[in-house]
C-alpha cells in the first residue's frame, strides 16, 4: 500500500521498484490523496495489472490513505511503502521468506 499525496517527483520510481520484484504474486494499492500534481496520471502510466488506484475525493492524510489502502488490500500480508521511496528487487521475496 502506497499513499500518495503531490508525490509526481518520486512516484515513479517507487512504483518501479515494487513491479521489479522478484517476488510477483503481489497486488500494488496506491491510495491518491487528492493530488494536486500529475501523480495520478503517472500512476495510471503504468500497465500493470497488480496495480490498483484508490483515488480520495478530499485530502485526508497519510494515516486515513493507509486505511483506504487496508480495505482494498486483498492480500494474506500488507506491507506499506511511502511513496517517496523504493525498495530493493528481492525485498518481498525476503519479507514473505521470514
Amino acid at each position: 500500500i502506497i499513499p500518495a499525496y503531490n508525490s509526481s517527483k518520486f512516484i515513479k520510481r517507487v512504483v518501479t521498484s515494487v513491479l521489479l520484484q522478484t517476488y510477483e504474486n503481489f497486488e500494488l494499492v496506491i491510495v491518491d490523496d487528492c493530488s494536486t500534481d500529475n501523480t495520478v496520471e503517472l500512476v495510471e502510466s503504468f500497465t500493470d495489472n497488480r496495480i490498483k488506484i484508490v483515488k480520495h475525493q478530499q485530502n485526508t492524510g497519510a494515516g486515513v490513505a493507509r486505511q483506504s489502502g487496508l480495505k482494498e488490500a486483498t492480500g494474506e500480508f500488507i506491507m506499506f511503502i511511502d511513496s517517496d521511496d523504493y525498495v530493493k528487487d528481492d525485498f518481498l521475496e525476503q519479507c514473505v521468506a521470514l
